[in-house]
């Protein structure tokens, strides 16, 4: 007889299900309640979702992404040594807020679908 915990849960499903912002267990139900507020439990198939505790993990993974992908490339462009820093500080403060605020919910949600998928909830000890 096989139990629920014996089921193999697929690490890049949970993650891209996570990405959509939806359940990682059934892919259906809403993964948020709010912008970054993870519902307590799925409408469509009743998964516990509090469980998964993502905590600085996504926040610390974004900051890494943005500053990998976006910052450090973006010093190899001469316009950001050529304009005048009143043009630049802001426009850059401006573009990697809202790379920021596009990408957190999106890591965070891939965060629970990997936490799902090697089953890693807030009840185990560390």
């Amino acid at each position: 007889m096989s139990n629920t915990s014996d089921v193999r849960r697929p690490v890049g499903l949970g993650i891209k299900r996570g990405l959509k912002h939806r359940c990682p267990n059934c892919g259906e139900g809403e993964l948020f309640a709010r912008y970054l507020k993870v519902n307590a439990e799925c409408a469509a198939c009743g998964h516990d979702l509090s469980q998964y505790r993502a905590d600085d993990g996504p926040a610390y993974l974004t900051i890494l992404l943005v500053g990998h992908l976006i910052v450090a490339p973006a010093f190899f462009f001469p316009v950001m040594w050529e304009t005048s820093p009143w043009i630049i500080v802001p426009a850059a403060l401006a573009a990697l807020t809202a790379a920021v605020l596009t990408l957190l919910p999106r890591i965070k949600g891939g965060f629970i679908g990997l936490l799902w998928a090697n089953r890693v909830t807030k009840d185990q000890p560390a």
